[in-house]
């Protein structure tokens, strides 16, 4: 199988949905986007009302299917209050954490008046003025962001259109090096997605029914817990998260390979599952780890949750520094593109 061809095609979705804006809670533009790109395949996709993306690949056996699920919705943040100084108080959208956000430029989206930009400070964050500047522990209550606009009031702030509930994105900073990594914020889960578009570019470039029926779910809601609660079609026995890969101390994997998660906080995936995924990729020749993840939880085990009977399994390209300015590589992505292939044709 020649996968290598996929490999651009898969980066350069990645990079395009990373640079639109989807914090949880604001994903229109970004699902939207996913809709057309499997249409674009030749493939029947359809908007939830919870607003993801359910696309059928196709296959036979209807009465075994496969959902593979991925997420689209990232960190971010929402104005909470808006000071006197007219600069904005911001509570996460996710696990943003203010430690990884400071001095970062953001989008503020309103409502009904368009955008405008800003930055993710430190309050009284010059360190000429501020001598607690470096002692300050660094939290959305003693971080602000600052407007570039001509603001010196609560009054100047919401004359421009900016209120409470509006949204605000933090920018991805997306890179490809000459290497082959990739850097950005959020490819927690924008990778996958793109990984997710190259699998169906192979399904369908090569004209393939699989034996049985496959199904993808864009989720938007991943970040806060309910992403894959709901819109599992009729006849699908399994779920597989299609997710990143933890790459850190304690653990195997690396971002050049893809992981198969054993385990996480929520409990060890299908023994079954884990065991077929493992055997799916010695057979695609894909590098790949297999960890126990301390700290994560997943779509697949949110679809559990709401009472689905169904097998489930988590796998991902492997990414370093979760949730904050996040790398992986190329390879990584290919290899979890072989190992699904890989899986569907067993």
């Amino acid at each position: 199988m020649n996968f290598n061809e996929y490999q651009d095609f898969i980066m350069e979705k990645t990079l395009e949905l990373l640079n639109i804006n989807s914090p949880t809670g604001y994903t229109e533009d970004a699902a939207n986007y996913c809709l057309e790109e499997f249409r674009k395949l030749g493939f029947e996709a359809k908007l939830t009302n919870k607003g993801g993306v359910l696309v059928n690949i196709g296959g036979k056996d209807k009465e075994n299917g496969l959902l593979l699920e991925a997420h689209t919705d990232t960190l971010g943040g929402m104005v909470s209050s808006i000071k006197s100084s007219g600069r904005l108080v911001v509570t996460p959208l996710g696990g943003m954490n203010a430690n990884n956000a400071e001095t970062e430029n953001v989008t503020v989206i309103t409502k009904f008046d368009g955008e405008y930009e800003g930055t993710f400070q430190l309050n009284n964050a010059s360190i000429h003025v501020n001598g607690e500047y470096n002692d300050t522990k660094r939290t959305f209550d003693s971080c602000e962001v600052v407007l570039d606009e001509d603001v010196k009031s609560e009054e100047d702030t919401r004359k421009l259109g900016i209120s409470v509930g509006d949204i605000v994105c933090f920018e991805p900073n997306a890179r490809i090096t000459k290497s082959g990594y990739i850097k950005s914020r959020f490819l927690d889960d924008k990778l996958s997605v793109g990984i997710l578009l190259g699998f169906a570019k192979y399904i369908a470039d090569n004209k393939i029914t699989p034996k049985r029926a496959i199904y993808i779910h864009i989720t938007v809601f991943e970040e806060v817990g309910h992403g894959g609660c709901a819109s599992v079609p009729e006849g699908v026995t399994e779920a597989i998260s299609v997710d990143m890969g933890c790459v850190g101390e304690g653990l195997t994997c690396t971002e050049k390979q893809v992981s198969i998660c054993a385990k996480d906080s929520g409990g060890p995936y299908a023994f079954s599952i884990v065991k077929g995924l493992i055997e799916a990729a010695k057979k695609a020749g894909a590098d790949y780890a297999v960890d126990v993840y301390p700290h994560y939880g997943s779509d697949v085990e949110a679809t559990l949750s709401a009472g689905y009977d169904i097998k489930h399994g988590l796998i991902g390209a492997g990414v370093y520094a979760s949730h904050g300015y996040e790398r992986s590589h190329k390879e990584g992505a290919l290899n979890t593109m072989k190992l699904l292939v890989a899986y569907v044709e067993l």
